[in-house]
């Protein structure tokens, strides 16, 4: 395709740029009036505390419903649920291919058959190196190790430049399974001078010096956590994490050992990556229903439930209402996992029933059992070197990653760091720059079955009633002021005391309103509303130091 004149490469990050998680980012080349845009993954974050309710956040997709015509795919980088989380809710809208690795494809359609969504879209299969075409752009995914098979790094191919959308990755020689980062490829792609390229690259860990240590590394330190332990060991970690699960079965098979699995996303999961072929020679497992009769000294159990999760494998055994799986004192309880912003408190309360129970503790303070899959300052020093881009926009992190990457970039020389946030525009090529909120960006809630804005979610009013519980009084007067039914009272989320009574002290400012006020105005709802409203809210305040949200229903009959 021959280029215009007119013809720029631009890239708009709509969720991740900013935060961690709910990373969507979309790739625009043509015109400025008349862009073709691809998608490169659709993914979520999770509600934390302050957002009651909310289970799921995701990158609103306005600005890709207002260019819809010209939306033409979604290529998703690899199936963890901050990258793809959201495509079933978002993109069957858009009615567009996604493009997929078979590891992903398999993952979606499991998330679509157990979460019993209707809503379908359509896959097609990428393979690493073998260049696809969608409108402009040439598409080639490239392996990069991570924590979950089939992560990908895209190039993007158009007339006036070239992207490296990096994806999740670390360098890692010698991942637990898999392809290693494709170290060749990532140097031809700098060799290759004709058309210039931007990098734009995960930011997670850029704020750490170094090189992330191995998944190699964290396999011989569980083998050895393992062998010394002289009960049960229970390993817990991410699902998705499928080499850390070979790593943990394959150990515990050097031991002597028999693996028992327990959670119902590890045996999904695990049963992806059988059906494609990832598990051949792996020893088998049992389910959890086999726990009490293999000897205390020969089990070794995998659960979930690294991040607290209340329903989950470790937490119910940690309270001791699992229905088949206890832990006990000397038993050894590994966290090979850890805590996502948001769920260390979680984490923290189960860990401590554990100890409790005289179980002993192992997490990565102690030992190193987990590692995350993301780049260290010497790995993006070391991938700089290879690709030699002009252009560098970190995405993948907060603000304090974001900066500490872009410092980087330009301490190695890259001449073009283009600083970005959700919303902005960056102009790759030609002539980099970025022009700050030029897109409409914001969140969506996933609240129960409904997805909505912020605004329509209602989650302002919860936090109101979380921190001032509730009154309601209703009470009927007829045309001559006189209260003919009522008042009755609703109280809900107020502290009572042994000296006063939350409730007698409503009946009696109540009644004080009714008996100060004149007939005449009494049998006026709204005036009557009012004052009760404010003489509950002042009385509360004085008694309790915080005004309660109160609702007054005044009635004329």
């Amino acid at each position: 395709m021959a280029k215009s004149p007119r013809d720029e490469l631009v890239f708009v990050p709509l969720g991740g740029v900013g935060e961690i998680g709910m990373n969507m980012g979309a790739y625009g080349f043509g015109p400025a009036r008349s862009r073709k845009w691809i998608v490169v993954d659709c993914g979520v974050s999770f509600g934390g505390p302050d957002l009651p309710g909310i289970e799921l956040i995701m990158a609103n997709p306005e600005f890709l419903e207002e260019n819809a015509d010209d939306v033409l795919a979604l290529i998703l980088t690899h199936s963890h649920e901050d990258h793809y989380g959201a495509v079933l809710d978002l993109w069957p809208v858009f009615d567009k291919p996604v493009y997929a690795t078979p590891f992903t494809a398999a993952m979606l359609a499991a998330k679509r058959a157990g979460d019993g969504i209707v809503e379908n879209v359509d896959i097609t299969i990428m393979r690493p190196g073998k260049p696809f075409n969608i409108g402009p752009f040439t598409i080639e995914a490239i392996n990069v190790a991570h924590s979950i098979p089939e992560a990908n790094a895209l190039l993007i191919t158009t007339p006036v430049g070239r992207v490296l959308h990096t994806g999740d990755w670390k360098l890692d020689p010698t991942p637990t399974m898999g392809n290693p980062t494709d170290f060749a490829r990532l140097q031809a792609i700098g060799g290759d001078t004709e058309l210039p390229l931007a990098l734009i690259c995960d930011s997670t860990n850029a704020m750490k010096d170094g090189q992330s240590p191995s998944e190699a590394e964290i396999g011989a330190t569980l083998a050895a956590l393992i062998a010394e332990a002289p009960h049960r060991v229970a390993v817990t970690t991410f699902a998705s994490n499928v080499g850390r699960v070979v790593s943990i079965v394959r150990a515990a098979h050097q031991n002597g050992r028999q693996v028992v699995m327990s959670g119902r996303s590890l045996h999904r999961i695990m049963g992806i990556a059988k059906e494609l072929g990832m598990l051949e020679g792996l020893p088998p497992v049992l389910d959890q229903d086999a726990y009490k009769s293999v000897p205390r000294d020969k089990c070794v159990l995998i659960c979930t439930g690294s991040q607290g999760e209340a329903r989950a494998a470790i937490a119910r055994i940690a309270r001791g209402d699992h229905p088949v799986i206890d832990l006990n004192a000397g038993d050894r309880m590994i966290f090979s996992s850890w805590a996502i912003p948001g769920n260390e408190r979680e984490v923290i309360d189960i860990q401590n029933l554990l100890i409790d129970k005289g179980v002993e503790l192992i997490t990565q303070n102690d030992a190193l059992v987990h590692v995350t899959g993301h780049p260290r300052r010497d790995e993006l020093r070391q991938l700089y070197k290879w690709v030699k881009p002009e252009v560098l926009v970190p995405v993948h992190g907060e603000a304090m990653h974001l900066a500490a990457h872009a410092k980087l970039g330009r301490e190695e020389g890259i001449p073009n760091v283009c600083e970005a946030r959700n919303g902005d525009m960056v102009r790759l090529f030609p002539e980099p720059m970025t022009f700050p909120a030029e897109v409409r960006t914001g969140e969506l809630y996933l609240d129960g079955l409904v997805l909505c804005t912020p605004e329509e979610s209602g989650v302002k009013g919860r936090r109101r009633l979380s921190f001032g519980g509730h009154v309601v009084v209703s009470l009927c007067v007829n045309s001559s002021g006189h209260v003919v039914s009522g008042p009755q009272y609703v109280i809900e989320g107020l502290p009572e005391t042994e000296d006063e009574s939350i409730v007698y002290l409503v009946e009696d400012t109540v009644g004080g309103v009714i008996k100060s006020m004149p007939p005449k105005r009494r049998s006026d709802p709204d005036v009557l509303g009012s004052a009760l409203f404010k003489a509950i809210r002042n009385e509360l305040n004085a008694f309790w130091g915080r005004k309660p949200n109160v609702n007054v229903f005044v009635h004329r009959v």
